[in-house]
């Protein structure tokens, strides 16, 4: 297919099958989203509010491309893609990218700013190209879009997207141990905690350098990003807590048997393992051709397809 025969790909509806599958949730089309992007297993989820009041997954997309390695973005240039928790409106959204379609994930967010971090233009689009974005097929963006859109046509002008490095279970915990982003990505679990215990769209507000979630909103508006925190929101809800606990008992375990971690040696990014099979099958034309009505070329195939995995982490 080329852009003649899909002269307005913005405009494109939610497919059928997702739309049967919206109703037997209790779903419609303007009912708010959620998007939660995973670097380490290449993977973006959608999840809309269904009838039940808690959002529930939708649909799993595998990712196509990914930059840099697992960590934050700190400035412009290093081809990170970010992780953190973004808040995406109408304005954000861009139906004439040169990448099919896209949403900008609103990087740097506030905290990222008061920290001194640097770069814009960090998006969610199609192809399978990325210097710090995540970049899926025009096919999968074509869907994304539209859930997007029509989401942002309802009630809640905005939705959510919450970037990680990987999924966070006890096990990955425990392999990453001894990164230098542990802290940080302790922080993310906690808002990962959040979600995954109730349901809902975590409330983000930031001080003492950090992420907290669902502070009262009097209180939230006045903290400040690089001011410590004060007593009223350090701690946290008991049911969160219970969970972190029950987590940090299960990481202790799996330390007790297994030998330290060995140095991470990191490729640029990474792809899902079903695109990482095609780019072997067909080489970077035919996967360009595959993900992308342009043919836009695959980004840094070379470290890709030197690789013994699907451009997560390899270990020394």
């Amino acid at each position: 297919m080329d852009d003649v025969l899909d002269p307005a790909p913005h405009l494109q509806p939610i497919p059928a099958a997702l739309m049967a599958q919206m109703r037997t949730k209790g779903m419609t089309p303007s009912s708010p989203i959620l998007v939660r992007v995973f670097k380490q297993e290449s993977e973006l989820e959608v999840w809309k509010l269904a009838a039940s009041g808690r959002y529930e997954l939708l649909k799993t997309y595998p990712m196509c491309r990914w930059s840099g390695k697992l960590g934050p973005k700190v400035k412009e240039g290093d081809r990170q893609a970010p992780e953190g928790f973004y808040t995406v409106t109408a304005g954000l959204l861009n139906p004439k990218s040169q990448y099919y379609l896209s949403f900008n994930l609103g990087y740097p967010n506030r905290l990222e700013r008061a920290l001194g971090h640097t770069g814009d233009s960090l998006m969610v689009h199609g192809a399978c190209a990325s210097v710090g974005c995540f970049a899926m097929t025009d096919e999968a963006m074509g869907e994304i879009y539209a859930l997007a859109r029509d989401a942002l046509a309802g009630e809640k002008k905005s939705f959510q997207v919450q970037a990680f490095p990987f999924r966070m279970t006890p096990e990955n915990m425990a392999r990453y141990r001894s990164d230098p982003n542990i802290a940080f990505w302790r922080n993310l679990k906690e808002g990962y905690d959040a979600f995954r215990v109730r349901g809902q769209e975590p409330k983000v507000s930031s001080c003492g350098r950090r992420y907290v979630f669902d502070v009262p909103d009097e209180i939230a508006k006045t903290l400040d990003p690089l001011a410590e925190c004060p007593p009223s929101v350090t701690g946290g809800p008991p049911d969160l807590l219970a969970v972190s606990s029950a987590d940090e008992e299960a990481v202790k375990a799996i330390l007790a048997t297994r030998q330290p971690s060995k140095p991470v040696a990191y490729v640029d990014g990474g792809m899902h393992p079903s695109y990482l099979q095609t780019l072997r099958k067909l080489g970077p034309s035919g996967l360009a051709k595959a993900s992308s009505m342009r043919g836009v070329p695959i980004s840094r195939p070379d470290a890709l397809l030197g690789t013994a995995s699907s451009g997560a982490p390899s270990t020394n």
